[in-house]
């Protein structure tokens, strides 16, 4: 909700940790379940200079998880129009093109991306020692949404021993020469919640791959729209 701050980082020496299989599986995924991202403490991407919000991000009134443990808020300054940035997003079809850790994606209902739209979206991951290799499977629905301005969709990954339930939140704003991209998220489930710090750092990296792929392939179609080298 509109307000709610991001909660801090558990003091690990004062909450034990449960380890064995949900520990493993969470050392499994640091990419495939970092595109769902999250983090406890907000860190920011590059900004190119303008201040960051530290109230959590809504959309029409409507925000990340507030009881989730494991959430990550960040952002970046794009060179290039809301209107390019705005289609790369909301282009599910178009995402394994430009993002390299996503294999599948698909619309689930016709017509353009909308409220209540909903997608879904693969990424492998890797073996461990007490794991099988496994897709995670992303089926996510856009609960709030308002043209070019806003997203929240929420959902489940599931894979083999893996469930986790995210919320998303995007936020576009343009700014002089660009477009600056605020996104936070939350995730919930066993397998995150039993080893918080784990599951941030690699959610983490997950979500800030996806906004620098965003920023390089905008910026890309902007300056070379042809292609052409």
């Amino acid at each position: 909700m509109s307000g709610i701050h991001p909660s801090t980082s558990p003091n690990p020496q004062a909450r034990p940790r449960r380890r064995g299989g949900a520990r493993a599986a969470l050392v499994a995924i640091p990419l495939a379940a970092g595109i769902l991202g999250a983090i406890v403490i907000p860190t920011l991407a590059a900004t190119g200079g303008h201040a960051a919000d530290p109230a959590s991000l809504t959309c029409q009134g409507e925000g990340v998880d507030p009881s989730a443990e494991v959430r990550y808020r960040t952002e970046t300054f794009i060179k290039a129009p809301l209107r390019t940035v705005w289609e790369l997003q909301t282009d599910v079809k178009s995402w394994p093109s430009w993002q390299e850790p996503v294999t599948t994606a698909e619309s689930l209902d016709p017509g353009r991306f909308r409220k209540n739209s909903q997608f879904r979206w693969t990424t492998p991951v890797p073996p461990t020692p007490v794991s099988p290799a496994t897709t995670l499977v992303i089926t996510s629905t856009v609960q709030q949404l308002q043209q070019n301005k806003c997203i929240r969709w929420t959902g489940p990954a599931i894979g083999e021993g893996l469930r986790i339930d995210g919320v998303h939140v995007w936020s576009f704003t343009e700014v002089n020469g660009g477009v600056l991209v605020r996104t936070e998220e939350t995730h919930t489930g066993p397998q995150v919640d039993a080893d918080v710090p784990l599951a941030t750092d690699h959610l983490g990296k997950g979500l800030e791959a996806w906004l620098a792929a965003l920023k390089a392939t905008a910026e890309s179609r902007h300056y070379n729209p042809t292609g052409n080298a």
